[in-house]
C-alpha cells in the first residue's frame, strides 16, 4: 500500500514514514465519548507542559526533532503553534469532524505531525518522496503550491497527498460522508519508528470511542 523512494532512503535515511488505514468509521460530527477524551487530553496537556513557555515547549525531543527540519525551510512547526494555544493560550481543541478531532487529539498527544484523507479517494499504492522543487499540488484550501526542494511527501498514482512543510492536499480530504480513511505520519530524524507506531495506535484508540467495529486493514511504519 506504500512504499519508501531510493531517493528518501539516501537523502533521509533516518526518516520514517507510518500509515494506518481505517475502515468503517462514519465521519460523523462529533461524540459524547470523543468530547470527554478531548477534554480529558486538554488537562492532561496542560499539567504535563505547565509552566513552559514557547521556547521550553520547544525543547521537548519530538518538538525539537520537527523543529529543526522546519527551520530548514525557515517555518514553525505547527502542531507545536496547536499545542501552544491548548496550552499557554487554554484554548479548546477544535475540529470539524470527529475523524479529524481524533487525529489532531493524537498529534498534541504526541507532537508527532499526521495528514487525514479518504481512502476511497486514492489511487494506490502510496509512495514517500522527497521533493526536488518541481512538484506543485492543490493544498486543502484549493490554492496551488510548488514543493521546496527537500521537502518530504507523499503521493499516490494520481498526484500529491501531503507534505511536511505544506500540508495535505484538497483532492483526498476528510469529508462528512467518508467511512474509510488513512492516515499518514512523517518522523524526521529524532523520531522513532516505535514512537510513530504508537501515535498511530492511539489515533485509532480514539477513533473506536465513536465506531467501535471499525476495522484496522493496515497500520505499517518505513523504512
Amino acid at each position: 500500500m506504500i512504499r519508501v523512494s531510493p531517493s528518501w532512503r539516501t537523502l533521509e535515511p533516518n526518516s520514517s514514514v507510518g500509515l494506518l488505514v481505517i475502515k468503517g468509521a462514519l465521519n460523523i460530527p462529533d461524540h459524547p465519548e470523543l468530547q470527554n477524551a478531548k477534554r480529558a487530553l486538554e488537562e492532561e496537556l496542560r499539567g504535563r507542559y505547565a509552566g513552559m513557555d514557547r521556547k521550553v515547549l520547544r525543547e521537548e525531543p519530538v518538538l525539537a526533532a520537527y523543529d529543526a527540519f522546519y527551520r530548514r525551510f525557515r517555518k514553525s512547526y505547527h502542531v507545536q503553534l496547536q499545542l501552544e494555544s491548548v496550552v499557554i493560550k487554554g484554548k479548546p481543541i477544535f475540529s470539524p469532524s470527529a475523524l479529524v478531532t481524533c487525529m489532531f487529539m493524537a498529534e498534541l498527544e504526541t507532537g508527532l505531525l499526521t495528514a487525514a484523507h479518504d481512502f476511497d479517494a486514492l489511487n494506490l499504492p502510496l509512495t514517500a518522496e522527497i521533493a526536488d522543487g518541481e512538484e506543485t499540488y492543490q493544498k486543502l484550501n484549493g490554492t496551488e503550491q510548488q514543493l521546496k526542494v527537500g521537502d518530504m511527501y507523499i503521493r499516490d498514482q494520481q498526484g500529491i497527498l501531503s507534505s511536511v512543510i505544506y500540508g495535505p492536499d484538497q483532492r483526498t480530504q476528510i469529508l462528512p460522508g467518508t467511512v474509510n480513511s488513512v492516515f499518514t505520519t512523517y518522523g524526521p530524524p529524532g523520531v522513532s519508528a516505535s514512537q510513530i507506531e504508537t501515535q498511530l495506535e492511539k489515533l485509532e484508540g480514539y477513533i473506536r470511542l465513536f465506531a467501535p467495529k471499525a476495522v484496522r486493514e493496515q497500520l505499517v511504519v518505513l523504512p
